[in-house]
């Protein structure tokens, strides 16, 4: 077994982080490490509505629909038999911040050069800037 503890990706579905995905499976089977598959979704505001109670059963769960695309994505991406063990993960928060605490049990943190949202003409989204200065691990940004 390797010495390597895990490798963490961040995956949100994106075009950038499904190659981060692939390039982090790649390493984790090249190091027989786990893969830990991290989608982080933020809590946003339901816009106001004629009554200032909302009933729980017409707010959506955000958390097993953004497990169901993370599974998805990562069938997708590794198949129905990924080629490592693949541990995915959805938390609640910030991007950045989960990663970076993630990044504390990690040898290695992948991310892509660019996620969902922000500007076309960034060359590094916020996450992949914020994780590349505070990561508890080594910091790979896949282009």
């Amino acid at each position: 077994m390797s010495d390597w503890r895990s490798i963490v990706v961040g995956v949100d579905g994106s075009p950038g982080s499904r190659k981060a995905l692939n390039w982090a499976a790649s390493e984790a089977a090249a190091h027989r490490t786990e893969l830990i598959v991290i989608n982080v979704w933020e809590h946003t505001l339901l816009p106001p509505a004629g009554s200032v109670s909302v009933s729980e059963r017409f707010v959506p769960d955000e958390s097993q629909r953004t497990t169901d695309e993370l599974l998805q994505v990562i069938k997708d991406e590794l198949g129905e038999q990924p080629p490592v063990l693949v541990q995915p993960m959805v938390k609640q928060g910030s991007p950045a911040k989960v990663l970076i605490e993630e990044s504390a049990g990690a040898e290695l943190l992948v991310v892509g050069q660019r996620g969902h949202g922000g500007f076309a003409g960034l060359v590094l989204g916020s996450v992949s800037q914020h994780v590349s200065a505070y990561a508890k691990c080594t910091v790979t940004v896949v282009r």
